[in-house]
């Protein structure tokens, strides 16, 4: 996004710039640790999701980490009972795409709804970073299920409560189980 990586850009000691993360510009081994943090939701289709995985692996030094953001399959589902959407139509048929294939779709353009953007069911995870050539080392939840919580701003300011509920939360979140409840994901791979 051309306005992003302009108010990056701006942010002192930081060099961004407009890129395709099927084709990255930097040169092998270029870096420590790669933050994909957008590129792969914005993928629609697998193939240009692997393609973008084998460039992270590519820039990446040997052993060098990769952090890879996936919205999960079940978000909008999610997000829509939250906000009682359940009578929508336009939204009903949103999610009915999202789950049947992880197509993400606002074609109506509704604001304050996501674009279009691929949403990743858990299992796939795994086998974009290995056809990629890479090596997983896990799939996290980012929210796990404190999203749920309705009084969570409350429990952030509270520095006992954050401290219990962030300590339950780093024991859940990579529990297999528990990973689609999870809005966002966050698969590590090395290469």
């Amino acid at each position: 996004m051309p306005l992003h990586v302009e108010q990056a850009a701006a942010l002192s000691g930081v060099t961004a710039a407009v890129g395709d993360a099927r084709a990255l510009v930097e040169g092998e081994a270029s870096y420590d640790a790669v933050l994909a943090l957008g590129p792969l939701y914005h993928l629609i289709d697998r193939a240009d999701r692997v393609q973008a995985w084998r460039e992270f692996g590519r820039v990446v030094v040997s052993g060098g980490v990769i952090a890879g953001a996936a919205i999960s399959r079940f978000a909008a589902l999610n997000d829509g009972l939250r906000q009682d959407l359940i009578g929508d139509p336009s939204f009903l048929h949103v999610v009915d795409a999202d789950l049947n294939d992880g197509r993400h779709r606002n074609e109506l353009n509704v604001p304050g709804r996501f674009t279009t953007a691929y949403f990743h069911h858990p299992d796939e995870l795994a086998g974009e970073v290995a056809d990629a050539g890479l090596r997983l080392h896990c799939v996290l939840g980012v929210e796990c299920t404190a999203w749920l919580v309705g009084t969570l701003p409350v429990l952030l300011d509270d520095p006992v409560r954050r401290g219990l509920l962030l300590g339950w939360l780093r024991r859940i979140e990579a529990e297999p189980t528990l990973l689609g409840a999870s809005s966002h994901l966050l698969t590590m791979a090395h290469r």
